[in-house]
C-alpha cells in the first residue's frame, strides 16, 4: 500500500520504480514516507518498505541505498533485490516461511534530492555519511574524512551545532524503530566508488579501535566465505582505509551497543567502481561514469552479483543462532579477528 498522499509517479526513475513495486506487492508489504525533500521546485519523499514479522524477538535485516546521489547503482541494487522479493512472494513458500521469523526493512533511495541533482550530497550540500554526531578523535583524512569549511566542497558535514539533515535523521529514526529494538539485526548499505575491489566495511570509521562485536563480524565473514564460493568481497573495518567524522553507521552502532543484550551488525557495501573505469576509460570523463557501470551488460552483471549477497544477509540473520560464536569459540574468533584486521597491538 502506498503512503497516504503519495503520487503515482514523481519523475525520479528509481522512486517511481519503488512505488510500482509497492503496488505490485501490496498484499505482503507496507510502505511509509519518512520525510520529504524539496529541490528545484520538486518534492521527493524518502520511502521505507517493511515486510515480515515485526516481533522484536525475531531477527531483523535492513537494506539501504541511494545515500549518495551520484551512486545510482546502490539504489539500483536495492531495487533489484526488492523486485526479486516481490516476484518470489507470489510463489516461494520458503521465502514466506523465512518472513514468519524475520523482519525486513528496505530503503532504496535515502537521498532522492541528491539523486535528482546528480550530486553526492543532499540538496543542501551536506554529505549524509559525514553528518552524524560522531567525531574522529584524530587522524581523519583531510576533506575526505569530513569538513565544515564549505558546502561547495565535497564531504561537507554541515555547520557545527546543527541538527542532522532530514534524510539522515529519517534514516536513523527508522533504523531505531525497525532494527535496533530486535535482539539481533544486520544491515547492508549499498555504495560505490572506492578502489577496484568490492568491499564490505564494518564500523568503526571514526577510530581504529575494534568494535565490541568483532568476534561476531569475523564469524560472519567466515560464513560468507563458506557460503558464497569464489566471491570477491574484501571484508574489513572501514578504518583500515581511512578515518572519517560523522559516519551514520558508527552513530547507530554506538546507540545499539548502549542497550544490553542487543546486537546490531551494520555493513557497508562499497562497490569498486574504479574497475568499471579501467574497463571503459571514457567513463572517467563522465561524473556519473566514475561511480556507476554505464554499459547494460556490466550493470546487469553487477546486479546479479550483489543480489546473492543481499539474499545471504537475509538468511544469515534468520539463522544467526546457528553461526554466532559462543563461549571459548567467541574468544577464539575475536583473537583471529584482531590478528587479521588490527595486528598484535590490540591484544
Amino acid at each position: 500500500m502506498l503512503p497516504e498522499g503519495a503520487r503515482e509517479t514523481c519523475g525520479l526513475a528509481e522512486v517511481d520504480e519503488l512505488l510500482q513495486l509497492v503496488r505490485d506487492g501490496a498484499e505482503h508489504l507496507a510502505c511509509r514516507s519518512l520525510c520529504e525533500v524539496v529541490t528545484g521546485g520538486r518534492t521527493f519523499a524518502v520511502h521505507a518498505v517493511t515486510l515480515g514479522n515485526p516481533d522484536p524477538a525475531v531477527p531483523a535485516v535492513g537494506i539501504f541505498g541511494g545515500v549518495h546521489g551520484l551512486e545510482r547503482i546502490g539504489a539500483e541494487v536495492v531495487l533489484a533485490f526488492l523486485r526479486s522479493l516481490v516476484s518470489r512472494l507470489r510463489w516461494d513458500a520458503t521465502l514466506h516461511h523465512i518472513l514468519e521469523r524475520l523482519r525486513l526493512l528496505i530503503v532504496p533511495v535515502v537521498n532522492p534530492g541528491g539523486l535528482w541533482r546528480g550530486t553526492r550530497a543532499n540538496p543542501r550540500g551536506v554529505d549524509l555519511m559525514r553528518n552524524a554526531p560522531v567525531d574522529s578523535a584524530g587522524g581523519a583524512a583531510f576533506l575526505l574524512g569530513g569538513q565544515r569549511l564549505s558546502p561547495g566542497l565535497p564531504w561537507y558535514r554541515g555547520a557545527t551545532g546543527e541538527t542532522m539533515q532530514p534524510e539522515a535523521q529519517a534514516l536513523c529514526d527508522v533504523v531505531e524503530a525497525e532494527l535496533l529494538g530486535h535482539e539481533f539485526a544486520l544491515s547492508i548499505d549499498c555504495h560505490s566508488g572506492f578502489g577496484m575491489n568490492d568491499r564490505l566495511w564494518f564500523p568503526f570509521a571514526h577510530t581504529a579501535r575494534p568494535v565490541e562485536h568483532l568476534a561476531e563480524l569475523h564469524a560472519l565473514s567466515r560464513l560468507l566465505d563458506d557460503t558464497l564460493l569464489h566471491h570477491r568481497y574484501l571484508f574489513e573495518p572501514q578504518s583500515r582505509q581511512y578515518l572519517a567524522h560523522g559516519d551514520l553507521w558508527d552513530h547507530l552502532y554506538l546507540r545499539a551497543t548502549s542497550v544490553p543484550g542487543r546486537m546490531f551488525l551494520p555493513l557497508t557495501l562499497e562497490m569498486g567502481s574504479w574497475l568499471w573505469v579501467k574497463k571503459n576509460p571514457r567513463q572517467f570523463f563522465s561524473r556519473r561514469g566514475i561511480f556507476n557501470p554505464l554499459t547494460v551488460h556490466r550493470q546487469q552483471r553487477v546486479l546479479r552479483r550483489h543480489l546473492s549477497l543481499l539474499d545471504f544477509a537475509m538468511r544469515a540473520a534468520y539463522s544467526h543462532r546457528r553461526w554466532l560464536p559462543q563461549g571459548s569459540a567467541r574468544e577464539e574468533s575475536r583473537d583471529l579477528a584482531r590478528d587479521r584486521w588490527y595486528g598484535a597491538r590490540t591484544r
